[in-house]
């Protein structure tokens, strides 16, 4: 069983809810980049990921309810985006989205300029996980990202995916194995 969402959180989610915008702030600046990371790794798709970035933002802010401070913040907003991304996928008609290139140029780190050399070897490692984590089975990507980006235990993942705890460790395990293994392959035939 998961314990209460962690004090600062639940704190902030109160406090958003009474009114103070400067709650949800703190709240969105926490969580917004594991949340879109998550969602872009498993759709593979920037402009679907920002899509249903904000819808789930939007549901959290629309939620009146009280009954989720059982379970972690965290939890409960990954849940959300799984959710609405899902609803997405259904609407179209498909399961998985397609993966489409990662755009460099919206996600390099503002604060920290890299030279042309750097650059390119950040941009040629980003581009070989990304095609590495394509290359997972979605269930075994899906665990990965909760847990990479999301920051998410193996139980908190169980609880939100509805599936045995035994099956997520087997599933994030596998999924560490390939990425292993492909990373491997692809820097042997570089």
């Amino acid at each position: 069983m998961n314990a209460p969402f962690t004090d600062d959180d639940a704190a902030l989610l109160r406090r958003y809810r009474r009114g103070d915008a400067a709650a949800f702030n703190l709240l969105y600046q926490r969580h917004r980049l594991g949340l879109f990371r998550f969602l872009l790794g498993l759709c593979g798709d920037h402009a679907l990921a920002e899509e249903v970035f904000q819808e789930t933002w939007m549901s959290l802010v629309r939620s009146q309810s009280e009954q989720r401070e059982a379970v972690l913040f965290k939890t409960w907003l990954y849940q959300i985006a799984r959710n609405r991304l899902i609803d997405h996928w259904r609407k179209a008609g498909r399961h998985q989205a397609g993966h489409d290139p990662y755009d460099e140029g919206l996600h390099a780190q503002a604060d920290s300029q890299p030279g042309p050399e750097q650059h390119w070897s950040l941009s040629r490692e980003r581009e070989r996980l990304q095609a590495a984590l394509a290359d997972l089975p979605e269930d075994q990507r899906e665990v990965f990202l909760l847990r990479a980006h999301g920051d998410l235990e193996l139980n908190e993942i169980a609880e939100l995916t509805r599936t045995p705890a035994e099956t997520v460790k087997s599933r994030l395990r596998y999924a560490l194995q390939k990425l292993r293994r492909l990373l491997a392959t692809e820097e042997l035939s570089a």
